[in-house]
């Protein structure tokens, strides 16, 4: 059953899901491409809250309605009430949102095409994966009205290199598809009418392994990334030495060893 957080006119966030249990985001403002308004930022975090305690749900993919992929803040919203205690009110939904996308035992895999700007961008960037048409344009443009993308930053600079970044964040110009992939702000590339033929290789991909890994994994991957070498290293051992003694690993390695396919269980 879907989760979906609805306006009087349509679901800002639609919620599919297939019998893999692969689970499919969509920001639902085609008309406003799809710009990250408090009440589309309100419907996604519901949608995140929902699937992190979903254990049939193996992988999650968050694409754009209509398009664009997603042009950022919703700037008219933000005008109307140019009050301090709103704009926090704002990033600090943007941010728990973010925070909640590396909180999902699942991988989530951004589906970009048309443009991804400022928060769009930073949304493509706080993904575990990305998949982008050869057509797609990435910015972090407040820039260019006057607003430095600080929150963008923060995933942005976890992707490319700080000087890259820095290239972006104070020129706010575009770059195309495959500079985003050659400096590590998407995996891959295709054509428009082969994106979802590529989204889907991924999908397939991350779905032969087993769910409770890589749920772990990634917890690990995001903690060690901000700690010193020694402490990543520490807790990269705990947390292999708990992998193994999961009953995946031990089907895996007993696979390994007699020479057959494992048989993973379908959750986490």
């Amino acid at each position: 059953m879907s989760t979906t957080v609805q306006t009087a006119e349509a679901p800002l966030v639609i919620n599919a899901r297939d019998a893999r249990g692969v689970v499919t985001l969509t920001l639902n403002r085609p008309q406003a491409f799809n710009a990250l308004s408090d009440a589309l930022l309100a419907a996604l975090q519901v949608e995140l809250d929902a699937l992190r305690g979903d254990p049939s749900a193996r992988v999650v993919i968050v694409q754009g309605a209509g398009r664009a992929f997603c042009a950022g803040h919703d700037l008219k919203e933000m005008r109307a009430d140019p009050s301090h205690e709103k704009c926090n009110e704002l990033f600090e939904r943007c941010s728990k949102v973010m925070l909640g996308l590396l909180a999902l035992p699942q991988p989530v895999i951004a589906r970009v095409h048309g443009i991804a700007t400022a928060a769009g961008c930073q949304l493509v960037a706080q993904c575990d994966l990305a998949v982008a048409t050869s057509d797609a344009r990435f910015a972090v443009s407040g820039i260019n009205v006057g607003l430095f993308c600080s929150t963008p930053s923060v995933p942005l600079a976890r992707n490319v290199p700080r000087k890259v970044a820095m290239e972006m964040l104070l020129t706010g110009d575009f770059i195309d598809a495959v500079t985003a992939q050659k400096w590590g702000l998407v995996n891959r590339v295709a054509a428009p009418d082969a994106l979802d033929g590529e989204v889907e290789r991924l999908v397939q991909s991350i779905l032969a392994k087993p769910a409770a890994a890589i749920a772990m994994g990634k917890a690990q991957f995001y903690r060690q990334i901000e700690m010193g070498i020694a402490a990543a290293y520490q807790l990269a051992g705990q947390t292999m030495a708990c992998n193994f003694m999961t009953d995946e690993a031990l089907e895996g390695v007993q696979a390994f060893i007699e020479k057959r396919p494992p048989v993973w269980r379908s959750d986490f």
